[in-house]
């Protein structure tokens, strides 16, 4: 008989707290990246441009779910969920602790080793989650919001504590204490893995040869490392992001492509790809906007925002707090919403949740674009603006986050659901990317960048969301038969 803890599997707990510590580095370390990157080399940073550092935070970002896509290939066919979640927290560990020295081409070491620690154990865990719940069905439903409360636990912890550290102890060591955090989360997980029995551990009979990707991968990684760090390759983080978001685009554009005309689908598989097709873009156009949060809104929040609180100035960073406080508060909230106008037979389509999510998006960019109005006439403003943006983003994000893997679940042909996990990840990692590319929009040498910025992304949220919702009667037929 299986052990429980009210009511759930006892090895949720310790995915809760790997999970939750996961998080911590994670969040920890993204509130102070562009922050750290921009900063003097007099004060400790890097000094590098705006743009450039916005790059090189959305190419993070977005090598984190791409590299997902080998996490999970390595985890099925080569060595299991348990031993990828442990592979991944150590790297994740290692590199943190890199991001401690003073030398930029070693910091730069550290991020790389990072993405493939959070490729590793970033899908694998929530694998192991669902193997705990053979059963399906609404336990492994309440399992897994648990689970997602040690994500946003974790990530509020991190973006509170990691930037006071850094504040009282300097730049280097603020990235001390991410890597203190996983250190205590591989801790916890090898202390009490053995709760989770047999779930992560089986893995698929590995054929001759299946270790040559992900030697190819790590290997072309490595070489392009080494050029660049000897001064042999030079590059320009700005293209890379340019050519990545394009790269990225056309992969997915080529996938639907062959799934709509080349994979001998039924007629209703074909018209539900066309939504999956609007649910991709929408997707993207979210997480483009939504992570400015770590990028342009976390430099306003450093320039422009009075953060002085009873003769205490708070550092930027911790302002990225605000957005898991807001979900832990409101995901119950958003959840019984769902629930009511369920009973009713008036629950919102997956497309209509998306539009309104875009919608609410749009609607903080607009917050912000009034708020720069202050900045523009040499004002620094009060960190409510910032606030109620967040308010407005992590509505959106509530809207149209949880819903994303399940709608692409249920619309996805069957033998290509796996496939179409991939892409969705793809979708993500394109809209990191181009938060990236968006935040080096702004120049700080031209004030008046930063409010056109906030405006194109209020437009594109408005009006992309508007589309959604329009078309949501369409889209509603085509979904037609999806698997429910």
């Amino acid at each position: 008989m299986r052990r429980e803890l009210f009511g759930q599997p006892i090895g949720l707990a310790t995915l809760f707290l790997t999970e939750m510590w996961e998080r911590f580095t994670y969040y920890g370390m993204r509130a102070m990246l562009i922050l750290f990157m921009t900063d003097l080399v007099a004060h400790g940073g890097l000094g590098i441009d705006d743009r450039t550092a916005s790059s090189i935070y959305g190419l993070y970002l977005a090598s984190g779910y791409l590299l997902a896509l080998l996490g999970g290939y390595i985890a099925d066919r080569l060595i299991g969920a348990q031993r990828a979640v442990l592979s991944g927290g150590v790297l994740i560990m290692i590199g943190n602790a890199l991001l401690v020295s003073g030398s930029a081409q070693v910091f730069f070491v550290g991020l790389v080793i990072v993405v493939f620690g959070i490729g590793l154990l970033k899908p694998n865990i929530s694998a192991i989650v669902a193997q705990l719940y053979p059963e399906g069905g609404s336990r492994r439903d309440a399992g897994f919001s648990i689970f997602y409360m040690g994500i946003n636990t974790g990530s509020f912890l991190g973006s509170v504590f990691v930037p006071l550290f850094a504040k009282h102890f300097g730049w280097h060591w603020g990235f001390a204490l991410p890597s203190v955090g996983m250190l205590l989360g591989l801790v916890q997980f090898l202390t009490l893995r053995r709760l989770l029995g047999e779930a992560g551990l089986a893995k698929g009979d590995s054929r001759p040869g299946s270790w040559w990707p992900v030697i190819a991968i790590v290997g072309a990684v490595v070489a392009v490392a080494a050029l660049a760090l000897t001064g042999t390759l030079t590059v320009d983080a700005n293209e890379v992001s340019a050519a990545a978001s394009w790269l990225i685009g056309i992969l997915a554009a080529g996938y639907f492509v062959y799934l709509i005309f080349f994979a001998g689908l039924q007629t209703a598989e074909r018209r539900r790809i066309y939504v999956m097709v609007a649910l991709f873009i929408g997707c993207a156009l979210f997480w483009a906007g939504f992570e400015q949060m770590g990028a342009s809104f976390n430099l306003f929040a450093d320039r422009y925002t009075d953060r002085v609180i009873l003769g205490y100035e708070i550092p930027a960073g911790v302002l990225q707090g605000v957005n898991p406080f807001f979900i832990i508060v409101f995901a119950p909230v958003l959840a019984y919403i769902w629930l009511s106008l369920g009973k009713r037979n008036r629950d919102l389509s997956s497309p209509a949740k998306f539009g309104t999510g875009l919608i609410f998006m749009g609607v903080g960019f607009l917050i912000m674009y009034f708020a720069s109005q202050y900045v523009l006439q040499g004002q620094k403003v009060l960190p409510t603006w910032l606030i109620a943006t967040y308010l407005m983003h992590t509505w959106g994000e509530l809207c149209l986050s949880p819903v994303g893997l399940s709608s692409m679940t249920q619309l996805a042909p069957q033998r290509f659901v796996g496939q179409v996990m991939g892409v969705w990840f793809m979708a993500t990692a394109l809209g990191t990317n181009l938060a990236g590319q968006l935040s080096g929009d702004y120049d700080a040498s031209q004030l008046q960048t930063l409010p056109a910025l906030f405006m194109k992304i209020f437009l594109w949220g408005a009006v992309s969301g508007g589309i959604m919702l329009m078309l949501t009667p369409v889209l509603k037929k085509l979904m037609a038969g999806g698997r429910g």
